[in-house]
């Protein structure tokens, strides 16, 4: 690793994180990607020291959540020739996957520093650590932010209502609004 520069962008890993079961979790798919190791072989080391992963460090999809996170048009572009068909969790339409992926928390994608031996595997793992970091810090400070908002909100009279709506519609997270059905709907 040459100087301060992540060998991984930042963005390339908390495009990664997703919030599965309540968790912030990465993908196994993802994470050999990161590690720059074929899917299986991170599974086998996993397997191999399966009793380093407990229910709160890892877990496996479910077709149900594959195919929910499918139809988010969440979709992977551009996996590196390297990789097997069956790599990537979110696939292009009439693709399909052979093995459900497993999701590591936070916890479980630091123990995999210790069940794969390369420096890239530590220097990455690093990353991932800071990232994870970053976003606790966001949401930290989003929720201070919330509850300052609410502090000024009682403080200040109804003339700044309108100010303190149009600032809590800012905060709010933009939720995928279902597709409307093609043709009439009586």
């Amino acid at each position: 690793m040459a100087g301060n520069k992540p060998i991984v962008p930042v963005v390339r890993i908390e495009s990664r994180i997703y919030l599965i079961r309540g968790q912030k979790v990465m993908l196994s798919t993802h994470l050999a990607e990161l590690y720059e190791v074929e899917p299986r072989v991170l599974v086998q080391a996993v397997k191999r020291n399966i009793e380093r992963f407990p229910g709160d460090f890892m877990f496996q999809l479910t077709w149900e959540e594959v195919v929910l996170m499918r139809s988010q048009s969440v979709i992977l572009k551009g996996t590196s020739n390297s990789m097997s068909r069956s790599q990537p969790v979110i696939l292009k339409r009439g693709q399909n996957i052979k093995y459900l992926p497993y999701a590591f928390t936070e916890q479980g994608v630091a123990m995999l520093s210790s069940v794969l031996h390369s420096d890239r595997a530590i220097h990455v793992n690093i990353e991932i650590m800071r990232a994870f970091v970053r976003l606790r810090q966001m949401l930290a400070s989003h929720a201070e932010l919330s509850h300052k908002l609410a502090a000024l909100e009682k403080k200040y009279d109804k003339q700044f209502k309108v100010v303190f709506d149009a600032i809590r519609e800012l905060m709010t997270p933009v939720t995928a609004k279902g597709k409307r059905p093609i043709g009439f709907a009586p």
